[in-house]
């Protein structure tokens, strides 16, 4: 181990009881998924303002600071896609949108292909089905829960993104970008590798949806 990050332990139980927690999951109930999506969504942009704030641009950080608190059960006002407009053009500049074919978006498309990745291999290693999301639901999607859990993750992707690439995304971006699950982030009092943080995210945010946790008691974690 390296010193000083920590490693948190895989899960002991596997998909041996695979049935019972897909029956789990499709007794999940409204509110519990509208308060877990809610909190998802918090994180989410606190960690945008995060980002912003450490690479110098304030004025949108502390935009998103304000709106973290505006968001309601289920983000039923739309928070999300409010802040997403706000951040990325505060990041990346004023005439950046993420529909454009440039070297930016094919790098941010990629580190998010990365979490989706090790967010579903999580969901399916703990018994769940990927396809059952809380607040995506597209019936195209086979990944919908692991889009809606990988959401607060995605600002240390822009984050390795707006440091990293320049010009063209090069090979060399992509062995960051894979490499990113290996940095070591602040969580539970200590620093944890990213892949660490993200398999015991996702077992915080389906214990909340079964009632087995608080959703106030989901660990935060840090992007920086």
């Amino acid at each position: 181990m390296r010193q000083g990050i920590r490693y948190a332990m895989p899960s002991s139980t596997g998909a041996h009881n695979t049935s019972a927690r897909i029956d789990e999951q499709l007794e999940w109930g409204t509110v519990a998924k509208k308060q877990v999506w809610q909190r998802i969504v918090k994180d989410k942009i606190a960690h945008q303002a995060r980002v912003l704030s450490v690479r110098a641009r304030e004025e949108g950080a502390s935009r998103l600071e304000d709106i973290v608190d505006e968001v309601r059960s289920g983000d039923s006002t739309h928070r999300e896609a409010h802040a997403a407009h706000i951040y990325f053009r505060s990041l990346f500049g004023s005439d950046f949108t993420r529909d454009d074919e440039t070297p930016i978006n094919a790098a941010l498309n990629y580190g998010y292909a990365l979490f989706l990745s090790s967010v579903n291999r999580e969901i399916v290693s703990r018994g769940y089905l990927t396809q059952e999301g809380i607040f995506h639901h597209n019936e195209f999607n086979q990944f919908n829960l692991s889009c809606d859990f990988m959401e607060p993750f995605r600002p240390i992707v822009d984050r390795i993104v707006f440091d990293s690439v320049e010009g063209d995304f090069t090979k060399d971006d992509k062995l960051v970008l894979v490499d990113m699950f290996n940095q070591a982030i602040p969580y539970r009092g200590g620093a944890y590798r990213v892949s660490s943080v993200v398999s015991q995210y996702v077992k915080d945010c389906l214990d909340a949806l079964s009632r087995r946790l608080s959703v106030d008691a989901i660990e935060p974690f840090d992007v920086v």
